[in-house]
């Protein structure tokens, strides 16, 4: 093989490793003009995600919404998108046993079947799978899928009671992998513990960074790594406070079986107790999805999902209009200190709020913190932080804590930076009241489209356009699909201008309490750019 041919299977691995498979296909022999320098967008035919068990309280009510925008070019037919229990119970897996032992007696007595009840399968990279092994990201053919996504364009949802709830693991492939997404939303509407907490599930990777995370005796804050395959991962986890690492023995070397989730109380691995702290975690190895769920006395509690990757200009989008109280957390993971701008982008432009300050100093290797108060004053608005005027441009990570309510009806919520809507971006779970779609172009105008798609239980899809002013925050009811029953999935796409990044909220009131959650919209990745090549990938097969 030459270099061409190497890289294009390099490219192809690491995007199995993280996201999926790239379709790739080889330009016409006869065409003189395809070159390694050129790249095709292509839909990813596999992508994996993992939710983590919703809750231990008796009063939880979760509901897990799954779903593929349709429309994506190139994506094809067929496919499926399912998640199951990480840990099945005895008799899901006896009767999914059951099944396929039926399957295969049935195979063997056709006489019209052409194919061995054994034959391994071959995959699109050339190798074979074992026959009857159970395939990686949750696809293990003999636990029952809890939820399943019938086709693109409608989602399905599933509703679960009480503490069983378990972890799920699953994967798409085909035309239900690029985009897929699910959103877990659960409900305690009694107890200390009453809250909305509401996630998107996450794809594995093998590094997360949380700023917002803390060990204070007033928070319980719980890192949760789940492992989709069928090997054992080891993680580390490590906690950042405002003087630097907090001293920890057992937060290295964390084992995470095959096919399970594992919760860990941050306040067990150090002795340290800080309101403010910096959750780092990274595999030894295999991956794992890692999300926080903070739960905070007198406050209710949320999912803290991770921030985006560490960059000098850091987004964070959905600070609803009556918030009470808003709290920026940034840490610098890198050798270099940050002096950092930060700003509110509202409906009519970009200020420095009075709270803010000049500048924000934060030291490499520790957590600082700002509080903005109630920053928003009536006016839903962004986060935006980048560098100060003349300061160098340093990669942070960073977080919001968001308050909305008073005395002892108060809710929190958190909102990590995210990265922009480069091409779509979807989430799931919204309802016909309640929910809050927040646009914000930082640097300058742009233009997108919002897709509201077919109700789970009916309706029909209706479409939108917003032009959102350079600096500015948009916070809309979004549209709701015509004749809607059930729930609905929002999906994002840019169409020309700036950078628009995008959140949802999701709210009700319960007994007084202002309970929401807010879902930061990252680009889907649901498209991945694969070098050209004159090679005939064939040879491979």
């Amino acid at each position: 093989m030459n270099r061409t041919t190497l890289s294009l299977l390099a490219a192809a691995t690491a995007l199995a490793a993280v996201t999926g498979f790239a379709a790739v296909t080889a330009p016409d022999a006869d065409d003189t003009t395809a070159t390694a320098k050129t790249a095709a967008r292509l839909p990813v035919e596999r992508s994996s995600l993992l939710c983590p068990a919703p809750s231990t309280s008796e009063l939880a009510e979760t509901v897990y919404t799954s779903f593929t925008p349709g429309g994506t070019a190139g994506g094809g037919t067929g496919g499926a998108a399912e998640l199951a229990p990480s840990v099945a119970p005895l008799d899901d897996t006896e009767d999914a046993a059951a099944d396929e032992k039926k399957t295969d007696e049935e195979t063997a007595d056709d006489p019209a079947s052409d194919e061995p009840a054994n034959e391994d399968e071959t995959n699109e990279d050339g190798t074979k799978d074992e026959a009857k092994k159970p395939a990686a990201d949750g696809a293990d053919a003999k636990v029952k899928p809890f939820l399943a996504v019938k086709g693109p364009g409608k989602p399905v949802s599933a509703t679960k009671n009480a503490a069983d709830a378990p972890a799920l693991v699953g994967s798409a492939t085909g035309a239900l992998a690029p985009g897929w997404t699910t959103q877990q939303t659960t409900t305690i509407t009694g107890g200390e513990s009453r809250a909305l907490y509401g996630m998107s599930c996450t794809p594995p990777d093998t590094d997360f960074w949380f700023p917002g995370a803390s060990t204070d005796k007033s928070r319980q804050d719980y890192v949760h790594l789940t492992n989709p395959d069928e090997t054992a991962a080891v993680a580390d986890v490590a906690l950042y406070g405002k003087e630097g690492t907090l001293k920890s023995s057992t937060g290295e070397g964390i084992p995470v079986p095959a096919r399970s989730s594992v919760p860990v109380l941050l306040s067990t691995l150090t002795a340290d107790a800080e309101p403010n702290v910096t959750v780092h975690v990274s595999t030894r190895t295999g991956r794992v999805g890692a999300v926080v769920n903070a739960a905070e006395e007198k406050a209710g509690g949320d999912w803290l999902a991770a921030s985006a990757d560490a960059a000098p200009r850091a987004v964070l989008p959905g600070v609803p209009e009556d918030a009470t109280s808003v709290r920026l957390v940034v840490f610098a993971p890198g050798e270099d200190d940050a002096e950092l701008k930060v700003q509110l982008a509202g409906k009519s432009g970009t200020i420095v709020p009075a709270t803010a300050g000049e500048t924000l100093n934060v030291k490499s290797g520790m957590t600082a913190s700002l509080d903005l108060g109630d920053v928003t004053k009536g006016e839903a608005g962004s986060v935006i932080v980048g560098p100060a005027e003349g300061g160098r441009e340093t990669p942070v990570v960073a977080a919001l804590r968001v308050v909305r309510g008073k005395g002892t009806d108060q809710e929190v919520a958190f909102i990590p930076a995210t990265g922009p809507v480069t091409e779509r971006a979807t989430v799931a779970d919204n309802r016909a009241k309640g929910s809050t779609l927040s646009l914000t172009a930082p640097s300058g105008t742009g233009k997108v489209k919002v897709t509201a798609s077919a109700g789970s239980e009916g309706g029909a899809q209706v479409v939108k356009t917003y032009t959102v002013k350079g600096g500015t925050t948009q916070a809309v009811t979004p549209p709701v699909p015509t004749g809607l029953k059930g729930s609905y999935a929002l999906t994002v796409e840019s169409e020309s201008g700036g950078p628009v990044y995008a959140a949802r909220t999701l709210g009700e009131t319960k007994d007084g309490v202002p309970l929401f959650t807010v879902q930061t919209m990252p680009d889907d990745r649901g498209m991945v750019s694969v070098p050209a090549t004159k090679e005939d990938l064939s040879v491979l097969k």
